[in-house]
């Protein structure tokens, strides 16, 4: 009987591993599979764990508000350079607050005003446009009229005077705002020395509809009419001396 009992130890171990072997590989399988889905989300941290889809609308939106920011600090940095700008101005230093105001307009560059929207590089990769808040259009708006209003001032008091530029800037603020005195002045000034009579007639009596009592306004319109009165004479003597052959 006691060798009975000594034989049947070997057996019961026997079992008792056939019994506890497949439990243990069960728990080991469990164990890897626990390991596989920790690493799974391990590999996308910042996602906690998201699909790719997700992650990559997230990106998206970093990109989005870090060209809002970028947007905010070129129109900042635009306002400080046009307010050097005026600066040099009053200090007489044009040729200098020519080049701050032009360094301003060139932040501003690529910011569409009418319908709220940036053209940048990123639009070339076909994603959507920035959209500009209403006070930052304001703001982009407010800053292009008095650099290009404050570009035909200085340019102005040049010995040499570009009247074709200050045409053009003049034309610039009245694209923005048509009923802007300074630039219906200077505008009609440009054309009347650039010759074109007509153009300066126009524009300097929409300056007089603005300011009745002008007298610089009222000056430039007489000196234009007298240009249009010779220049029609100066026709008419034409057409008689090819008339007479």
């Amino acid at each position: 009987m006691h060798n009975t009992l000594i034989q049947s130890s070997p057996k019961k171990q026997t079992l008792a591993a056939e019994q506890h072997g497949p439990i243990q590989l069960r728990s080991l399988k469990e164990m890897e599979a626990k390991q596989h889905s920790i690493k799974s989300l391990k590999s996308y941290p910042e996602t906690g764990g998201r699909s790719l889809a997700a992650a990559a609308g997230g990106e998206s939106g970093y990109r989005a508000g870090s060209a809002e920011m970028e947007m905010e600090a070129k129109i900042q940095k635009a306002i400080d350079f046009k307010v050097e700008g005026h600066r040099c101005y009053k200090e007489k230093k044009f040729r200098e607050a020519i080049g701050k105001y032009h360094r301003a307009l060139l932040q501003l560059k690529g910011m569409h005003v009418v319908d709220g929207t940036t053209s940048s590089e990123v639009n070339l990769l076909n994603q959507p446009a920035t959209k500009l808040t209403e006070e930052q259009r304001r703001n982009v708006e407010i800053t292009e009229i008095e650099c290009y209003d404050s570009l035909t001032a200085c340019l102005l008091q040049s010995e040499l005077v570009n009247y074709e530029r200050v045409k053009e800037y003049c034309l610039k603020v009245l694209g923005h705002k048509r009923d802007h005195f300074k630039a219906m002045y200077r505008a009609g000034i440009a054309f009347y020395h650039l010759g074109d009579y007509e153009c300066a007639l126009r524009y300097l009596r929409d300056a007089k509809n603005r300011e009745p009592s002008d007298t610089n306004v009222l000056r430039y319109i007489q000196l234009t009419e007298m240009k249009m009165n010779k220049s029609g004479q100066q026709r008419e003597r034409e057409s008689c001396k090819e008339a007479l052959g």
